[in-house]
């Protein structure tokens, strides 16, 4: 199996990326190494050898048996140079820790045989809704680029407790830090680095639903938020108390789903709008 390097990150060592990425655990990585069965364009590598960012490692391994995520990816758009998907609750975009088969990449490059398909953003596993995917490689900068430079207009809905005394539409902004590690990301004292707008949409038997229009893109951002106003979405397994799920647990989706996506498309010019065509179940 070829791995790319990312362009960057914390890890001194291709060990630590390793043990970050891959879902069989600190011990298992460790006798990879020592079984010399990890390898660059110019042997194998030892365990102390350095991250190198945008490089590739070989290696082979046994996946991990995944539960099946018991729903399928919904095709909101494709054309030449972009696929734009509808992401169901409890699958991950990518490959990471534990979840490599049962990630929307995987499937997609499988199901559609699109091989050099690469994602442009990335949605929570937990967040259902719209994520767009780059087809040609050659296009792929031009895409990330554009919401890494936060050209692109996103749109989620929430369902959530209803508070009649929060008022309501407004700005939230506070400072949010995630540590490597620790499962739930928390608000710090400091300069603002996360940038909400809230709406009530409307409501009805104790829930609201909200229309969440994201300024900035910290890592658990709404769900942190939302959880900070005394709301918190319903179902969140991390906000505000960490609750335990089992893998194949998909009973209680969490109710948050990237609704819109709008953008000028970098490549053509052209102005993009796309909706999800997906509901969260419990309004």
């Amino acid at each position: 199996m070829r791995l790319r390097l990312p362009a960057g990150g914390p890890w001194a060592t291709v060990r630590d990326h390793l043990v970050d990425r891959l879902p069989i655990g600190a011990e298992q990585v460790d006798a990879m190494f020592r079984a010399r069965a990890v390898v660059d364009l110019d042997g194998p590598l030892e365990p102390d050898a350095p991250f190198v960012p945008g490089g590739s490692v070989w290696f082979h391994r046994e996946l991990p048996e995944e539960a099946p995520v018991p729903s399928e990816i919904g095709i909101v758009h494709r054309d030449d140079n972009i696929l734009v998907i509808d992401k169901p609750h409890f699958l991950a975009t990518t490959p990471r820790g534990r979840h490599v088969a049962e990630t929307a990449l995987v499937r997609l490059r499988r199901d559609l045989d699109l091989p050099d398909l690469s994602p442009a953003h990335r949605l929570d596993r937990t967040t259902a809704g719209l994520v767009l995917f780059v087809i040609r490689p050659e296009l792929r900068g031009a895409y990330q680029t554009m919401f890494q430079n936060r050209l692109v207009h996103k749109e989620y809905e929430a369902i959530a407790p209803f508070d009649p005394g929060l008022a309501l539409p407004r700005a939230v902004r506070s400072r949010i830090v995630k540590e490597r590690g620790v499962p739930a990301a928390r608000e710090v004292p400091g300069e603002p680095n996360a940038e909400t707008v809230v709406e009530l949409v409307e409501h009805r038997g104790g829930l609201g639903r909200y229309r969440l229009l994201p300024r900035t893109g910290q890592t658990h951002q709404l769900r942190v938020h939302l959880n900070a106003l005394g709301v918190p979405i319903l179902n969140d397994d991390l906000y505000p108390v960490v609750a335990q799920r089992p893998p194949d647990d998909f009973s209680a989706p969490l109710q948050l789903l990237a609704k819109v996506l709008a953008f000028t498309d970098p490549v053509t010019g052209v102005a993009r709008r796309f909706h999800s065509g997906l509901a969260l179940g419990s309004w």
